[in-house]
């Protein structure tokens, strides 16, 4: 039976949640695909600390130790920040690995080049894991795109923050007491400066602005509001007019064909379609010219949601390039 090698860039929360579900679904993806997975290499900045047990996969701190095999087919990147993950990528497209990133950080401002080098270099380029954890818009919007015509994108795009407001609105509790559940449980990091202040919702929507218009606004001309600015007696006030504060990400092209973006907290009420979606969940509403507005919600946050997307982008494209992965 052939084997697929892969090697994991980074082994924080989802590099081993990635390591955990191609592990624990090797029989199924057997079955699947008539493949067998093979982790052969996991990239990590401290070889010394301890971690996840993993039997048979070489742990090292050397880069170039992965990107000389020529034994390995997929790289799974989940490193933070745009450095050194984009040089890393870069080099392994040139290479000619298949990619799959959930760097956000890193693919809102070089994403379309590596896409544009992927393409050139004949590999497949994965990054649903980058917009929205577990909801499926990095598909969706490309299947939309072949027979329609997306017009505006908006929703709530980091779990985290909708977490905070969620606790805020349902325990009565302050912005900091919610912060600091929300990193007890995992869900924020220990400095969750990207969440709450709306960069992170910021460049994904960046991401999806790439993918959707083929292009993105100038960055600066974006507002972002963050959230650490909504007080407990605004959640208060809200709720009794019977509102509620999403934060919300959108970005439309207008009849001229330019682009508006913005983030920040907005009230929004019952007939909204956001309106229930609460905790750490993500939802966004997609606007065409045909199909009209399509709305999808999912988790947004945490181990899984992430590291399954990533996996997902892997068997997608197992089952479209087997074939010569298994000759080449």
């Amino acid at each position: 039976m052939p084997s697929i090698k892969v090697a994991l860039l980074g082994f924080g929360t989802v590099g081993e949640g990635i390591y955990r579900i191609l592990n624990e679904r090797k029989e199924e993806i057997k079955r699947e695909t008539g493949c067998v997975i093979d982790i052969v290499s996991i990239l990590v900045r401290d070889k010394a600390k301890e971690r996840l047990a993993t039997p048979g996969t070489r742990i090292t701190d050397d880069i170039q130790e992965v990107l000389s095999n020529p034994d390995i087919d997929f790289i799974f990147e989940a490193i933070v920040g745009e450095e050194p993950a984009y040089t890393y990528l870069s080099e392994a497209v040139e290479k000619g690995f298949h990619v799959i990133t959930a760097n956000k950080t890193m693919f809102a401002k070089h994403g379309p080049a590596l896409l544009k080098h992927a393409k050139f270099r004949r590999v497949n380029f994965g990054y649903e894991a980058t917009t929205a954890g577990g909801v499926p818009i990095i598909r969706t919007v490309t299947n939309l795109l072949l027979t329609d015509r997306v017009r505006r994108i908006r929703g709530v795009l980091n779990g985290t923050s909708n977490f905070i407001l969620t606790k805020m609105r349902n325990e009565g509790i302050p912005f900091k007491a919610a912060l600091h559940e929300a990193q007890a449980l995992g869900y924020a990091e220990a400095d969750p400066t990207d969440d709450i202040s709306g960069k992170d919702a910021f460049r994904k929507l960046m991401i999806l602005s790439a993918l959707a218009f083929g292009s993105q606004p100038n960055w600066q001309d974006v507002p972002v509001v963050g959230i650490d600015r909504v007080t407990i007696e605004d959640v208060s006030d809200a709720s009794k007019a019977k509102l509620r504060y999403r934060h919300v990400a959108e970005i439309l092209i207008d009849e001229k064909g330019l682009l508006h973006g913005s983030v920040g907290p907005v009230l929004i009420g019952p007939e909204h379609p956001l309106y229930g979606v609460d905790g750490v969940n993500n939802a966004i509403i997609v606007e065409t010219d045909y199909l009209g507005a399509l709305t999808l919600v999912g988790p947004g946050a945490g181990m899984y949601p992430t590291a399954s997307a990533m996996v997902g982008d892997f068997l997608q494209m197992i089952g479209k390039h087997e074939k010569v992965l298994v000759t080449s």
